[in-house]
């Protein structure tokens, strides 16, 4: 079971691949514009490989902590298809504030921006994700004290990942009442937009309401300019993988206080000390 539940999006690979080539060809004859371009491409790629490989290197530990917090829980739902409803719908939850703290916390931001360092906006930039994302598993570890079978986790979570995969796309428009509930293309790509008006929007993972509900919900209106407010100009995976780690380190090791250093990581990526606000 924990062999499947670490190669659900393993297996999915396939499905991805005959994805992308659709909406390549789809882009091209039907709408009129190239969707993919080489180095984008690669670096998106290479990123994704690399992120599957340590994904492969840290299941392990990661379920055995899990599976510790589970077996010292007096609560156990057992398997029931309603408990994997529950579980899919509670790990959704969990995941808003996962995927917020990676975009307002500094330490956060620094494991997820390879996935917004991107220009472009297609299926392959689905697959541009983090080597250094993984230690926020910890924010689904209430789900093992609430009862859910660890493994069970794991599967949700990769399913979950599988359906992040179809919203990254430009040649998917509105999709009518399902826009209310779901998180659909159109939403996701405000999340990715550049635009000051997009900027820290729409974090959902499967469920947009999480969105509506706390407030952070923006309707795609405006044409999206995607990547960083200040892109990175590089396709190397280490760098896109590693260079804001770098800075935040840096930043950290420059900074004058044993105050401004702790606030360099666990404060907004944006956040600088006053006497280099004006510089």
């Amino acid at each position: 079971m924990l062999e499947t539940a670490v190669n659900v999006v393993n297996y999915s690979i396939p499905f991805f691949v005959v994805c992308m080539a659709i909406e390549g060809i789809a882009g091209f004859y039907w709408f009129g514009r190239k969707v993919y371009d080489r180095n984008d491409t690669f670096a998106s790629l290479a990123s994704g490989v690399g992120s599957v490989l340590v994904s492969l290197l840290v299941k392990g530990g990661i379920f055995g902590i899990m599976q510790t917090i589970y077996a010292a829980s007096p609560l156990s739902l057992g398997h029931e298809w309603w408990v994997w409803v529950l579980c899919f719908v509670t790990f959704d939850f969990l995941f808003y504030f996962a995927h917020r703290f990676g975009h307002e916390v500094r330490i956060g931001w620094a494991a997820h921006i390879p996935h917004h360092s991107s220009r472009k906006y297609n299926l392959a930039t689905a697959l541009r994700q983090s080597w250094t994302h993984h230690y926020l598993f910890i924010f689904y570890t209430p789900l093992a004290a609430l009862g859910f079978d660890p493994i069970m986790i794991l599967i949700v979570n990769s399913v979950n990942t599988v359906y992040q995969f179809w919203i990254h796309t430009e040649l998917v428009g509105k999709l009518g009442p399902l826009e209310w509930v779901l998180n659909t293309p159109s939403h996701h790509r405000v999340h990715h937009g550049s635009n000051p008006q997009y900027l820290d929007k729409n974090y959902a993972g499967a469920f947009i309401v999480w969105d509506r509900i706390f407030g952070t919900f923006v309707e795609e209106k405006q044409k999206v300019v995607y990547g960083l407010t200040k892109n990175i100009g590089s396709y190397n995976p280490v760098f896109v993988n590693f260079h804001e780690w770098r800075d935040m380190f840096r930043d950290v090791a420059t900074a004058k206080s044993w105050k401004n250093k702790i606030k360099h990581i666990f404060l907004a990526p944006a956040w600088k000390p006053e006497e280099h606000k004006n510089s």
